[in-house]
């Protein structure tokens, strides 16, 4: 019996522009504990980030002002931290501002599917 094709997912990858400033301090790979991404998921706020920057990224990253949410600074930088350090999204620093992406090549290898659940996820009204 052959094996059903994984569908595509419902996001575009961009790709990586050249002369990036280096990341931010983040887990490896290999060292991806799935607890952790799932921990710093469970906050809609956070899974909101992530669905955002899947499906509706325009450039490679984003300034926390182009998501539009209406919280103090000092609490988004705690969100953006908290996915930056579970290994969920990559941030560099551009001058005085931090972009952010989703680390969406090492989430697929570490755990296949985990993407396309979140883009998938419908936020309550």
């Amino acid at each position: 019996m052959a094996a059903t094709p994984a569908p595509a997912p419902a996001f575009k990858v961009l790709p990586e522009p050249p002369d990036l400033p280096d990341p931010l301090p983040e887990p490896p790979v290999e060292a991806l504990r799935l607890e952790t991404v799932l921990g710093a998921l469970s906050d809609p706020l956070r899974l909101s980030i992530v669905r955002k920057l899947l499906l509706e990224s325009e450039d490679f990253d984003h300034t926390c002002g182009w998501f539009g949410l209406d919280r103090p600074k000092s609490s988004l930088t705690h969100h953006f931290k908290a996915l930056r350090e579970a290994g969920i999204t990559r941030q560099r620093q551009y001058g005085l501002e931090r972009r952010s992406h989703v680390r969406i090549a090492d989430l697929n290898t570490r755990f296949p599917g985990l993407l396309d659940l979140v883009a998938a996820w419908t936020p309550r009204a």
